[in-house]
């Protein structure tokens, strides 16, 4: 049976971060390993409250996990802190990890910053060169670059821009430039746009769920552009089957 790793922070709701990303894993029938790389005190309303697991535990979680078991892939969410990135960047060179999806989580759905100052810079440095894909919305895209993303040529720019950084794919994902919901999916040489259908609403964890489908479809096997497809459908019908169990973001129908 495949296996898949999330570095991720620890959402109670279930439907984002760690939480989320072993649902996801389930749903795709790939077995899902766990690291929590931060806690979170949240609910569908608001984040009220962020601890980072301490270096040397984060660090030790990896180390008896990794010693035991290796992932056929991984992916990275929220790591709160720079030395959250190097410790997990250290890891993956250490155990010579492949199949690296990084979400590069900085604000969460409801507003609230989900990093600390420095962290976004080490996230450039250090981890993209080791991804396979990496899966930036819009607004992270335009904050690792410095790209102000308005039209479909500003995304391409800011597709180059980040794959120089070193991830073997990008996908920027943010329809709200197109009319349909539109995925910009880039591999150096040629830009694939992935649509679907606008449905509206908010969601709680849409790219959480995105990037651990292609984690888990990496772990399958399959390409990375068969694993964004993929990814995108299974998505699509999350959105569509939403459910509102709090007062807050609709939860996304991950299980539906």
């Amino acid at each position: 049976m495949a296996t898949a790793l999330t570095i991720a922070g620890s959402d109670p709701t279930g439907g984002a971060g760690l939480q989320a990303d072993l649902t996801v894993f389930a749903v795709f029938g790939v077995h899902g390993l766990g690291v929590p790389a931060a806690l979170t005190a949240q609910s569908t309303e608001v984040v009220d409250r962020i601890l980072p697991v301490e270096e040397g535990f984060l660090e030790r979680q990896l180390d008896v996990l990794l010693n035991d078991i290796r992932p056929d892939s991984l992916k990275t969410g929220m790591l709160y802190t720079a030395s959250a990135v190097e410790i997990v960047a250290q890891k993956i060179k250490e155990y010579r990890l492949g199949n690296l999806v990084i979400d590069p989580v900085t604000v969460s759905s409801t507003g609230t910053s989900l990093i600390e100052d420095g962290t976004l810079e080490a996230l450039r440095l250090r981890l993209f060169p080791l991804a396979r894909v990496v899966t930036p919305n819009i607004y992270e895209a335009s904050v690792l670059t410095g790209i102000s993303i308005r039209t479909g040529d500003d995304i391409e720019d800011a597709a180059r821009a980040l794959k120089d950084l070193g991830p073997e794919v990008v996908i920027i994902t943010g329809g709200h430039l197109e009319p349909e919901a539109v995925d910009l999916f880039y591999d150096g040489k040629d830009f694939h746009r992935l649509g679907a259908k606008t449905i509206t609403g908010d969601y709680h964890g849409t790219g959480c769920a995105f990037s651990a489908a292609i984690a888990a479809c990496l772990a399958l096997g399959h390409s990375p552009l068969e694993s964004a497809k993929r990814a995108k459908e299974f998505l699509g019908r999350a959105i569509q089957n939403a459910f509102h169990p709090g007062k807050g973001l609709g939860m996304l129908g991950l299980l539906r």
